[in-house]
């Protein structure tokens, strides 16, 4: 086998399906992941902008693209976006402000944070490793397990 040649795959299993699903389903299937992955990104922002509000009384481009890693450029597309959405107001050169939708989605997003990364810290996650996981998870906890969540972090703190 040459270098550039790969290996072949192992056949599939029953458990693991044995076809791909017809193309509508699968391109539907996709279509889902994206658009829930475009709301995870919409909560992050907002979130972040009303943590910058509420701690340093401004939220700037600048400051946005310096926390979240990303070009200025990915930052005023997405406050395009985000004020599309009627979920933050700006105006050139001057701070992003949230509408009340947008305070109302920062703090649902702040509040489901803090439950995922109190209960990891309760469960002995180190705090970066905790700050890290909670990110991702934020999105992904029905409201059901953040209720179990909240309550097990109560009972663990006392």
């Amino acid at each position: 086998m040459s270098d550039h040649e790969q290996p072949p795959l192992p056949p599939t299993s029953r458990l693991s399906g044995d076809a791909l699903p017809p193309v509508e389903q699968h391109a539907q299937q996709y279509e889902t992941v994206r658009n829930a992955h475009e709301t995870e990104l919409i909560e992050d922002y907002v979130e972040l902008i009303g943590d910058l509000l509420r701690h340093r009384g401004e939220a700037r481009a600048a400051d946005i693209a310096s926390r979240m890693a990303v070009s200025q450029a990915t930052v005023s597309k997405m406050i395009r976006r985000l004020n599309e959405l009627g979920l933050v107001t700006s105006r050139p050169y001057r701070s992003l402000f949230l509408t009340e939708e947008g305070h109302k989605m920062a703090e649902t997003s702040r509040a489901r944070h803090d439950i995922v990364l109190h209960f990891l810290r309760a469960l002995g996650v180190r705090d970066t490793t905790a700050r890290i996981d909670a990110e991702g998870m934020e999105h992904h906890v029905s409201d059901e397990t953040l209720a179990i969540m909240q309550r097990f972090t109560e009972k663990h703190q006392s």
